[in-house]
């Protein structure tokens, strides 16, 4: 199983990619995991999950 990210709200969401766009769903099935170099930051007001290149 993939990349797991559970928000603020108790929302669980799974990290895919279609070529290379990157994103969250709350689908488990074909995840993926998190590369190295990039991070999960959480957008304030929504909760929803992004990715992220490490600074």
């Amino acid at each position: 199983m993939g990349f797991e990210h559970t928000n603020k709200k108790g929302v669980k969401y799974w990290l895919h990619a279609r070529g290379k766009l990157m994103f969250f769903s709350k689908d488990p099935k074909d995840s993926i995991e998190l590369p190295p170099n990039m991070a999960v930051v959480e957008n304030e007001r929504t909760g929803l999950p992004m990715v992220k290149k490490k600074a």
